[in-house]
Order: C-alpha cells, then sequence, then structure tokens
C-alpha cells in the first residue's frame, strides 16, 4: 500500500480531484457567521473542519463544487436570502485566497485553474427550495456562478420528491420537467442527488444535458434511499452523466445506517438538528459516539462502491464527491480532503488502471460540464426563458 500511496499521488498530480460536493460553506455559517478572519482556511483547521487549503493540497484536489446548501426547513424567500450569502461567501474566499483558489465558470475555466496550479471552485445550490419555485430565481443563481443544482434536498418540495420523504408527486410534477428544461436551457448541471428514484427517472427521461450525481452511491451495495439503484446507473451510459460517489458512512456502509438513525435522533433529543455543525452539536454527537462506539467505514468500503458503480454505469460515468464539511463522520482514511491519495491507493490495490483513475478524479467531471455547456448553446439558439410559473403548470395549491 505504500508504493501505491506513492503512485497514486504521482497520479493526482496530472489528473486532480474534481470533487462534487463540499459544505465548508455552510460551516463557516454555522462556526463563525461567515466571519473569514475567524476561520483562515490558508492554515490548519483541522480541529474544526474538514477543509482546509493545505489539506486541499495534500489531498490531491484540483477543483471543487462548493455547496452553496441551505437546510430544507428554509423556504420561500428566506432560503432564497440563505442561498444568496452561502454564494457570497465562496466569492469572497476566492477573491481573499487568489493564489489558491480560481473562480470558475466553466469547462475552460476549470482547466485553466489546474494549469495555473490553482483549485477551480465552482457552485452547486442544493435543494430546488432554494429557487422558492420561480424560474426567474433559478437563471438569477446561474448568473451568480451556480453550475448545479440539486433538485431536492431532504424534504419533497412542491415539484420534485425527495429520496428521504414520504412520496407526493411520485417523481416531477410537470413544472418540475420545466425547471429540468431551463437547467438544460442555461447549462447549469441537473443534480440527483438527494432525489427520489421516480424522481431520478423522471429526470432522465426529460433532461438534454448530462446530469450528475454530486454525492451519492449505489443502493445495491448499502440500501439507502440516498443511493443510485441500478438501473438508474445504467441509464447514465446513454445520458452520458456521471455518479460521483459519496464518503458519508451512512451511505455506504449498511451497518452504520441504523447507528446513524440513533445518532440523530440524540441530536433532536438535544434540541439540535441532526445537520448542525456548531460546537455544542459536535459536542453532543462525540458524547453519543463515546456511548455507541460507530460501526466504521474506510476507504475499501468506497472502494466497494466504485467497483459497482464502475461495473454498473461504467468508468466513464463515475467520479467522487466527498461531502466532506457536511457530515458529521467520515470514514477511517478519508477522515477529511488529505485523504483522496488514500482512495485512489486502494484502487490501485484492486488494479483499476492509470486511464480509468484519470477518468474517475478528472476527466469524467469536466467533460460533463463541457457537454451540458454544449447544450446550452444548442438550445438558446432555439428557446428563451421560460417564464411558466407553478401555478400555471401545476395548478394552484389546495387553500
Amino acid at each position: 500500500m505504500t508504493d501505491h500511496l506513492a503512485h497514486a499521488r504521482h497520479l493526482l498530480a496530472a489528473n486532480p480531484v474534481v470533487d462534487g460536493h463540499n459544505d465548508l460553506p455552510w460551516a463557516l455559517r454555522e462556526q463563525v457567521r461567515y466571519d473569514l478572519d475567524q476561520l483562515d482556511i490558508a492554515t490548519d483547521q483541522r480541529q474544526r473542519t474538514h477543509t482546509d487549503i493545505p489539506r486541499l493540497r495534500e489531498g490531491g484536489v484540483g477543483a471543487q463544487f462548493w455547496s452553496v446548501f441551505v437546510r430544507s426547513d428554509f423556504s420561500g424567500d428566506t432560503a432564497v436570502s440563505a442561498t444568496l450569502e452561502q454564494i457570497d461567501v465562496v466569492r469572497r474566499l476566492t477573491e481573499r485566497y487568489p493564489d489558491d483558489l480560481r473562480l470558475s465558470l466553466t469547462a475552460d475555466d476549470v482547466e485553466a485553474a489546474r494549469a495555473e496550479g490553482r483549485i477551480a471552485s465552482l457552485m452547486g445550490a442544493e435543494g430546488g427550495h432554494s429557487i422558492n419555485c420561480s424560474l426567474a430565481t433559478l437563471r438569477a443563481l446561474y448568473d451568480l456562478g451556480v453550475r448545479y443544482m440539486t433538485l431536492t434536498h431532504n424534504d419533497n418540495i412542491p415539484w420534485a420528491d425527495s429520496a428521504t420523504d414520504e412520496p407526493r408527486a411520485h417523481g416531477l410534477t410537470r413544472f418540475g420537467e420545466e425547471v429540468v428544461r431551463e437547467m438544460n436551457r442555461l447549462g447549469m448541471l441537473v443534480d440527483l442527488s438527494h432525489v427520489s428514484a421516480d424522481t431520478m427517472r423522471d429526470a432522465l427521461r426529460v433532461t438534454e444535458a448530462p446530469v450528475v450525481f454530486s454525492h451519492s452511491s449505489a443502493r445495491a451495495v448499502c440500501d439507502h434511499p440516498r443511493n443510485i439503484p441500478d438501473d438508474v446507473l445504467a441509464a447514465l451510459k446513454e445520458n452520458g452523466g456521471v455518479a460521483m460517489a459519496t464518503f458519508v458512512p451512512k451511505f455506504v456502509l449498511p451497518e452504520a445506517v441504523d447507528w446513524t438513525k440513533a445518532a440523530d435522533d440524540n441530536m433532536r433529543a438535544h434540541g439540535l438538528h441532526p445537520l448542525e455543525l456548531t460546537e455544542a452539536a459536535k459536542k453532543v454527537q462525540r458524547a453519543f459516539e463515546e456511548a455507541h462506539p460507530r460501526p466504521t467505514a474506510t476507504a475499501a468500503t468506497v472502494a466497494d462502491h466504485l467497483d459497482h458503480m464502475r461495473e454498473v454505469a461504467g468508468v466513464d460515468h463515475i467520479g467522487i464527491g466527498g461531502d466532506f464539511d457536511g457530515t458529521a463522520f467520515t470514514p477511517s482514511g478519508l477522515d477529511d480532503v488529505a485523504g483522496y491519495p488514500n482512495l485512489i491507493a486502494e484502487l490501485l490495490d484492486r488494479r483499476w488502471s492509470e486511464a480509468e483513475l484519470a477518468k474517475l478524479t478528472w476527466q469524467n467531471a469536466v467533460r460533463v460540464l463541457r457537454e451540458a455547456e454544449a447544450v446550452a448553446r444548442g438550445l438558446r439558439a432555439v428557446r428563451g426563458p421560460s417564464i411558466a410559473t407553478i401555478d400555471q403548470l401545476d395548478g394552484a395549491p389546495d387553500a
């Protein structure tokens, strides 16, 4: 493994990781209310976050989709405003650390950042509640630099079902389909992590561009609704999209599913949201873990998912989306953003070729971004901005 680790670092120098999902902006909101002087990611922050620039460098990260996530219990204009604050902090990070981070809006920007030795910084909005059922708001997010939107987070929204809520629309509504079409026209990637299997299938039916799963693994390996069924993985071959395997233990290790449910229930019993990342919340999580030792995922656990995803979807349709700073718990060996070489070393041990690993880490994600841009150019030539409303397409909500 030592030789493989050195080999992994060498490979990542040429084809670094494009990571599909990192929640550092939310951690900055929760911990320091966006005061970047209080949490300077140019220095080692391992006591507070999974992410800082030195560890991104150590981990071989060349491009990062920063999640401009807001919790799904935020709604209406509150959700929109909070999303704007998240976008603002990402842009501030790129301005504050220009030698290390480059705001990137296109595939060409991503390639240029790599050539400059900087980390391409892209943005993804996590949950359609962020647009408050407004296609004009969707366009505004695109204009501000958002390059994917996850259609839902943990709860249903009026036009799409989440994987972790009770079915209501049984996929996408007519307005939900219009959201997908408008995202295609803009060149914003349709992200199907967090959505129900029916929503995945509806989106694949409607989309004219490749889709992404920014942080989801294989349901056949770990039967969690946040993961991707095999029929959907197989459909990525025709769609051209990419499924980016996540590291979150409860999504990759079957034994961790029940344990995490108990840990979440414990958080709620203490009056805390399970996703809260404040110091008080971390203290509660640590105490629970000491009393109830958690099943531990490893880099090999994630590699099991990637083996399966490669087999079903094909090596051209897989990537990596760790979800660092969006989870309280991480696998052993993938403790933070410095850990990616351990995963690549594990895959080398499983006889993945250098060409396959280059596709996994860099080439597939950049290709999908470029193809979405090409689709958008074609659609904009024949189709103007949609002004449809949810009331027009789905009917007025019940009183």
